[in-house]
């Protein structure tokens, strides 16, 4: 059974469909709008949408007694209506979101009822942990030291349907994008010194990447990069940072709606469907009628009429008097998202593409020497993205090795040992999901 029919669902059902025959398969895709299940289910005799919403005690409790293993890809915060219910009627359970702690205390009674619950198999985290613990093990069983793990990851626009200044559209959750970095401060460790950045300075605090083929990129810190020490048994290394990737220039743009406060998703904006796109971005500005918004801004970020940051500004209409907010009490996040939507969503014919970077730097014979490995995957379409296969895909193959026993260890888990990571990254590379390994001189 497959919970949620939302964008990263559709490469999970084709997977499943396309194994059904062999594998004696029958796929359940539940959502609470039924006609995203149909969308999915792609007429095939193998697979049945329905109308499901989790918070219904009745149906749910039916239909996930009746599933041999559930795929969860409902929003974060209802993952444990799911786990309580597939632990109650001893059910495998697989999602692509972090692990948390209260998923993480049901380990003992998962363990008791003999069954899986698999989290963070999906893209990130997943296709990091796996791609990342193949490397790790293979140069700590090589006897060397690793001193240093750089792990980065983004979704973006392909470069054929790059056609904003931003280099950059909606390619997953847009909510989740505008939101990005708040939640804490981003921790890591570099050169044995622990760092701390707060979000009001995340976008100014960029790591520069060049991938072959692919051209130039940053990357911004994660929230907390620290725990991956005790998850990647990293308890000793020096250096540990993981990032989100985007194109270069990115972020020094983006950092100017988090400076005024537009990312802001702490409180309401009375009658904002009052207003305009001129009238929100004012909403952030001193009072000086003399001056335009637009020197306001410019003032401001020091910015002029050839700044690449001011004519980003501009493609986005932001300054448009006539352009109408229609959220009644949104948020400054909300908002911000319609208006990024306008000009980022992704168009029919439009492809995504997922860049994920590793860097591995270890000591072997008293010198220092550094792996590369990377991934770059290209969308079909808007329905078929990179991301949705990126992020389904684990999760389909997984579901399958659970069914057939290929994966035997019960209880509550991340796909860090060998008998998970190994046959799922060898099957993702028949899907074009590869990475490409380089010895490059070290360097932090």
């Amino acid at each position: 059974m497959i919970i949620g029919a939302g964008k990263s669902s559709s490469y999970i059902v084709k997977y499943l469909v396309k194994k059904s025959a062999n594998e004696n398969l029958f796929i359940t895709i539940g959502d609470i709008d039924i006609d995203n299940a149909k969308k999915l289910s792609i007429g095939s005799n193998k697979a049945k949408a329905i109308k499901f919403d989790i918070l219904n005690e009745k149906t749910s409790s039916d239909y996930i007694s009746k599933a041999d293993i559930v795929i969860s890809m409902l929003p974060a915060r209802f993952h444990m209506h799911v786990a309580k219910k597939c632990l109650f009627y001893k059910k495998n359970l697989l999602t692509a979101s972090y692990i948390s702690d209260e998923m993480n205390a049901l380990d003992s009674q998962v363990k008791k009822a003999g069954v899986i619950f698999m989290n963070e198999i999906g893209l990130d985290p997943g296709i990091d942990h796996m791609s990342a613990m193949k490397i790790i093990d293979q140069i700590k069983n090589d006897g060397n030291e690793l001193i240093m793990f750089k792990s980065y990851t983004g979704g973006l626009i392909a470069p054929e349907n790059d056609n904003n200044l931003w280099n950059y559209k909606f390619t997953w959750n847009s909510r989740n994008v505008v939101l990005a970095g708040q939640g804490g401060d981003a921790k890591y460790i570099e050169e044995n010194k622990l760092k701390q950045i707060s979000y009001k300075n995340l976008f100014k605090n960029v790591e520069p990447l060049e991938i072959e083929k692919y051209g130039k990129f940053e990357a911004y810190a994660n929230r907390d990069s620290l725990k991956y020490r005790r998850i990647y048994s990293l308890d000793n290394i020096d250096t540990l940072f993981r990032g989100t990737i985007r194109r270069a220039g990115f972020s020094k743009a983006w950092d100017v709606f988090v400076t005024l406060g537009m990312t802001d998703d702490s409180y309401t904006i009375k009658d904002s469907v009052k207003m305009s796109n001129r009238d929100y971005i004012n909403y952030f500005l001193s009072l000086n009628p003399k001056e335009s918004t637009e020197s306001k801004i410019k003032n401001q970020f020091e910015l002029n009429e050839k700044s690449i940051i001011w004519n980003k500004l501009l493609e986005l209409n932001i300054f448009d008097d006539k352009a109408k907010i229609p959220l009644d009490n949104a948020t400054p996040a909300q908002i911000l998202e319609h208006i990024l939507l306008q000009k980022w969503k992704l168009e029919k014919n439009d492809k995504d593409m997922v860049v994920m970077y590793h860097k591995f730097g270890y000591k072997k014979n008293n010198k220092l020497h550094q792996i590369d490995s990377t991934m770059v995957s290209i969308g079909e379409d808007e329905t078929y993205t990179a991301m949705s296969k990126t992020v389904g895909l684990p999760l389909a193959i997984a579901a399958l090795a659970i069914l057939n026993n290929q994966i035997k260890s019960k209880g509550v888990q991340l796909p860090v040992s060998k008998d998970v990571y190994l046959p799922i990254l060898k099957e993702l590379e028949e899907y074009n999901i590869v990475f490409k390994e380089k010895i490059v001189p070290f360097k932090l």
